[in-house]
């Protein structure tokens, strides 16, 4: 199943489009979609529509996910950003593409287990989960891509679109034991916090 991130605004798109197989992520593409500071607000949610229509046939994913506007102290951000994701909902519907929508701190907590991690931190555990011998630059592609890894790690038969957190649990229960995702994210966070410690001089932690 192909899945599409993006991290919306409208000075810079970042995009990420995964595949999933069973509990398998696989990175194929991400970037920046950048417009330019001359061209006028209706010319820059052109702009993006016209890039987010040709990724979408390239690409053909299945389900697209795009971050939620949850708060923002900054007015002006929030509309840029709410700008760009009118845009991307409307792609998506033009091209009958099932939607998830997260906030920041969900997308966080799927990919470091930490709803405050940094920018760094999710980036380096994106770059992990994904098998990337490198980390994803710049940090919208970065973000677009823990989008799609929330996206994909959500998805379960027979879950309802947009369900609300008493919804999912009925609808799809879920399921006791790790799973292959969770154990990769265990793994990955374990082998960071004993990189640190050796860099740091302290002596590593027993692997439990």
């Amino acid at each position: 199943m192909i899945v599409l991130g993006i991290d919306p605004g409208t000075a810079a798109l970042g995009y990420g489009i995964i595949d999933r197989t069973g509990s398998r992520l696989r990175a194929i593409d991400h970037g920046a979609f950048h417009t330019s500071a001359d061209l006028t607000l209706p010319e820059r949610l052109l702009a993006i529509h016209s890039f987010l229509r040709d990724l979408i046939e390239l690409h053909g994913p299945a389900l697209l996910g795009v971050e939620r506007i949850f708060h923002s102290r900054n007015v002006q951000t929030a509309l840029a950003v709410g700008h760009a994701r009118g845009v991307v909902l409307l792609a998506a519907a033009e091209h009958h593409i099932e939607v998830r929508e997260a906030t920041p701190s969900e997308v966080k907590v799927a990919v470091t287990g930490y709803g405050s991690a940094d920018k760094p931190q999710v980036a380096r555990m994106v770059a992990t989960i994904l098998g990337l011998t490198e980390v994803p630059t710049p940090d919208d592609a970065a973000d677009a891509l823990a989008i799609a890894i929330w996206t994909a790690h959500r998805e379960r038969p027979g879950e309802r679109l947009n369900a609300g957190r008493l919804d999912r649990g009925a609808v799809a229960p879920k399921a006791t034991g790790e799973n292959p995702y969770e154990r990769a994210v265990r793994e990955a966070l374990r082998d960071e916090k004993r990189a640190l410690e050796e860099w740091a001089g302290a002596p590593p932690e027993p692997v439990r």
